[in-house]
Formats: structure tokens, sequence, C-alpha cells
């Protein structure tokens, strides 16, 4: 038996050990997070009195924020030269807000700490994720994607179980999870100052450039603007998970075990975005793309007429796929077609369109629930994922015929 590396593997260069840690990174302080955030739209609902259309307010405001403040950041770390100082400064932010969920006497101070928090994430995901491209060769930047964020969605899930066990030990208080949720929140800024060399460091990037000046902007191709155009589609399709939460406590899911809905979403996430990483690196973007849509067309169905707790996991589970296969996708591609002097100004262009649009998809998704029902919300969820297919094809043809 030949126990020597073939030709491919022996030339293929390994992950760099910043995207490591950034994984690390992302992996505790989603652990917090979702700790959190799993039981958020029933501590909102049942404990605050707060109406299902304004728990998709404030997701919505909350998710927008953290996307404008990308734009500025992604800037400011071209601008700089330096991505470490924002990306720690986004993450202990992060930290700070999190007790504030706990003392939350009614819903304007939860939305306070929600609106900080997606600051924190605004201020750290663009410079964050233009790291990852600087240190990455472009041979294995869809594994590079697809690690930290199956690292990210790992703790995505340890998150919700972990507040699942502790609402076992604390007698459902809810509270009294949101206090424990600041460790890993601490362990994350750790990982950062510990772990995390900024570009400087990296030995493609040593070589100093020019400060990046708005003008520069200009310099974006139109095939970035394709990659924008895409995901403000898939964000309209896809609004936030807190009604995946909310659907499965319609359909009998006890308040303690509602942290499961996020488990099993972030399950079929995190084993599937290392895979679909590769798959990217391997495959064009357009059959990933219609797979993760028609993923999310099946979970929206299913949730909106296939009745039973058990087919609510079904649809979960397939809201899950779409997320592993197209999100880190999302990424490469923005990395892929943004200059490499503007790669933090690229991740927060895209990430500020995204996120003024889950604002729209969040907002639109609770007044559905509220008027018509929660059906209503996962059909039209349906119809904007065939609205995102036929976008994603008409560019696929459209560059083909350039």
């Amino acid at each position: 038996m030949n126990t020597k590396p073939t030709s491919r593997a022996r030339q293929r260069p390994a992950v760099p050990r910043t995207v490591w840690a950034l994984g690390l990174v992302s992996l505790f302080m989603d652990v917090s997070s979702e700790m959190i955030h799993a039981l958020l739209p029933l501590f909102l609902t049942v404990t605050l009195g707060a109406s299902v259309a304004l728990v998709g307010a404030i997701e919505g405001i909350a998710e927008s924020t953290g996307a404008i403040v990308k734009v500025f950041s992604g800037y400011l770390s071209d601008r700089t030269g330096r991505r470490k100082p924002l990306i720690l400064a986004g993450y202990g932010l992060g930290a700070l807000t999190k007790p504030f969920f706990a003392l939350a006497g009614a819903p304007p101070t939860v939305f306070a700490a929600r609106f900080a928090d997606r600051i924190g994430k605004g201020i750290r995901g663009a410079p964050r994720d233009a790291l990852i491209a600087d240190v990455t060769p472009p041979s294995i930047r869809g594994r590079a994607y697809g690690l930290r964020q199956g690292l990210d969605t790992t703790g995505a899930f340890v998150g919700p179980l972990l507040a699942m066990a502790l609402m076992v030990v604390f007698d459902s208080d809810m509270r009294a999870v949101f206090w424990f949720a600041v460790i890993p929140a601490l362990l994350a800024v750790m990982c950062v100052i510990l772990g995390v060399e900024d570009r400087a460091a990296a030995p493609e990037t040593k070589r100093k450039r020019p400060p990046v000046h708005l003008q520069d902007l200009r310099r974006f191709r139109p095939a970035f603007w394709g990659v924008v155009l895409v995901g403000i589609m898939f964000t309209l399709a896809r609004f936030s998970e807190a009604f995946l939460v909310l659907k499965a406590h319609d359909e009998g899911l006890p308040l303690a075990l509602a942290p499961m809905v996020l488990v099993a979403m972030n399950i079929v996430y995190s084993l599937g975005a290392y895979p679909a990483g590769v798959w990217s690196d391997n495959a064009p973007p357009t059959a990933l793309l219609l797979c993760g849509l028609a993923a999310l067309v099946g979970a929206d169905l299913v949730l909106a007429f296939a009745p039973g707790i058990v087919w609510v996991f079904v649809g979960i589970g397939l809201w899950g796929a779409h997320m592993a296969v197209t999100q880190g996708l999302l990424s490469k591609l923005v990395a892929q077609h943004a200059p490499e002097a503007l790669r933090g100004s690229a991740f927060g262009l895209f990430n500020f369109a995204t996120g003024v649009t889950m604002l729209a998809a969040s907002v639109i998704a609770g007044v559905l629930w509220d008027w018509l029902g929660s059906a209503a919300t996962f059909v039209a969820g349906a119809g904007f994922s065939v609205a995102a297919a036929a976008v994603v094809v008409a560019i696929a043809i459209s560059q083909r015929t350039a």
C-alpha cells in the first residue's frame, strides 16, 4: 500500500493559525450569544409581554445596525492597514453587553443590549472576514471560510444545549442562564488577545500599502455588485431565526426545550459548513447557491404547511442545510471579487446591504405573522427564495454572455 502523500495533498497549504484562532473566537462568542438568543424571543413575548411584530422589529433593527457599522469598520481596517484592534474592540463590546440581558425589566432594555451587541458584531465582522482572506492562499479560501463558519456554528448549537441544561438546573430561570453566558464571552476576548495575528504579521501582506481613500471604492467591479445583489436576495428570503423558535413553541415545544430549535439547525449547519467550503473550492458557485435555495424553499414550505413538532424540526434541518451551503460561499465570493486593498470595505458594503435587507425581512415576517399567521410568513420566505434563484440564474447567464 502506498503511504506517500499525493502531489495534490503535498501542494495544498495548511489553513493558517490565525484562521483557527478566529474560529475559536467565533465558537466561544457564539456559545455566549446563542445561550441568550435561543431564549430571547420567548423571554420577550412570555416574560416581558412583547408582541411578535416587536420581536421582529428588534431583531431587524439590531441586525441592520450591525451591518451599517461594518461599512465603517471594514473601510477603517483598509485605511489603517490593521484588522486586530477592530476585531478586539468588537468582541469586547459584545462581551460587555451580556449582563444587560439578565438585568432587563422591559423590552427597551433588551433592545438597547441587542443594539449594542450588534454594534460590536459590526465592528468585528468585516475586518475578521477580510483578515481570513489576507492570510489564506486563494486555493483554500473556501476551506478557510468553511472552517471558521463550522467552528462558529458549533458554538451556535453548543450554546442552546447549555441553555437548555441550565434551564433545568436553574428551574427555568432565563435570567440566570443569561448571567452564565458572560463566561464564554470573556473566553472569546482572551482568544483574540492571545491567538489572532494581524495581517502585518502574515508573509503575504507584509509589503507596505498606501492608505485607502473613499474614492477608491469606485474600483469595485460589476462582479462584486452582482455578489451584493445575490446576498440581498438571500437575506430577503431568510429572515431571523427567532421565527423558528416561535414556530416550534406554537407547535407545542415546551419553554425549557426552546433552545433545541437552534441546536438542531446549527448541528446541520456546523456539520455541513466545512464540506460545503471544500465543495466551493472545486465547483461553480451557481450550483451551490441554487442547492442552498432549494433547501430553503423546502424548509419554508414544510414550516408553513406540515403540522406537528416533528415536521417543524425537519424544516429547521433544511434551514440549517441552506445556511451551510451558502454562507461561507458568499464570504468567499466577496473576497474573490474585491480588490486586495479593499477587502475590509468590500465585506463592510456587503454586510451593510444584507443587514438593511434583514431589517425589512424581519419586519415583514413579524407583521405577516401577527396579521395572517405563521404560514403566511414562511410562504413569503419561499416566494423570496424563488426570486433569489431567478437572480442567481440571471447573473450567471449574463456573465457567460459578457
